[in-house]
């Protein structure tokens, strides 16, 4: 219960803010933190150690984002699946300027330990991963949508199929195809 009344004032939130009403944002913040920033924790925890960016500037760096982006929310389910797209790329980018600066080090491991994909070092490039599930998105985005909603955006699988407008047993199916698929191509194979 108090689940679904926190769902419906940050879906009533995001609407009024999308029409106009500036304070909304302000009072959004205070709603979606909590949840964020266990988003973002988990994101790190799989972090190689010593990385440099905290939990704490990935969801400012996050929710910045997504206050100045020009998107029709739908709902809290919509809100967080664009902030788990958003946190990747802020990943992405970080890991990526990391290897600029490196020049051409091994780059940033993360593990895909919740994707449940058996590796024997457990950890894998973030920028690797990220191109993975780009090109599972050019011949299958729904795919690609269901692994980042559910791995990447905290998502439940009853929220993740209402997203997509489907069902909890196609989102299943999905995933078990989207990680047979992500498995061989992180491998190598194509």
């Amino acid at each position: 219960m108090v689940r679904m009344c926190l769902s419906s004032g940050i879906t009533k939130l995001l609407r009024e803010a999308r029409q106009g009403r500036h304070e909304a944002a302000d009072e959004l913040m205070p709603m979606v933190y909590d949840q964020l920033r266990r988003l973002a924790e988990t994101y790190l925890r799989n972090e190689r150690p010593g990385h440099t960016l905290v939990a704490t500037a990935l969801v400012h760096e996050a929710y910045l984002r997504l206050a100045g982006a020009d998107v029709d929310w739908k709902d809290r389910v919509h809100f967080f699946a664009v902030a788990a797209k958003q946190m990747r790329h802020i990943l992405v980018d970080h890991a990526k300027t990391r290897r600029r600066v490196k020049r051409g080090s091994g780059g940033e491991q993360v593990s895909l330990d919740d994707v449940t994909l058996a590796y024997e070092d457990g950890a894998f490039d973030v920028i690797a991963i990220d191109e993975a599930l780009n090109k599972l998105a050019e011949f299958d985005p729904r795919k690609s949508e269901a692994v980042e909603m559910l791995y990447f955006g905290g998502l439940t699988y009853e929220e993740t199929a209402e997203a997509m407008g489907t069902s909890v047993a196609t989102v299943q199916r999905e995933l078990k195809i989207a990680k047979a698929w992500l498995h061989t191509h992180l491998r190598g194979g194509r």
